[in-house]
């Protein structure tokens, strides 16, 4: 799996992309409103582990998630 963190510009917020190994879209979200999709793809328990990743990581580049 993928993560991606999206710089939003003037009244679009910044996003989060995951996306699976063949890179298809799995869950689209707000960084500041995670909850409703990471539960929706089943991974509502690994969000502090995502959240904590996506702080980290730049914008705009691609990082291997491992859970």
């Amino acid at each position: 799996m993928y993560i991606i963190k999206v710089k939003g510009v003037a009244k679009i917020p910044d996003y989060v992309q995951l996306r699976d190994d063949e890179f298809t879209l799995l869950a689209y979200f707000r960084v500041d409103r995670p909850d409703k999709s990471l539960d929706k793809v089943g991974l509502g328990s690994k969000k502090d582990v995502i959240m904590k990743l996506v702080s980290d990581i730049p914008f705009g580049k691609i990082t291997k998630l491992e859970l």
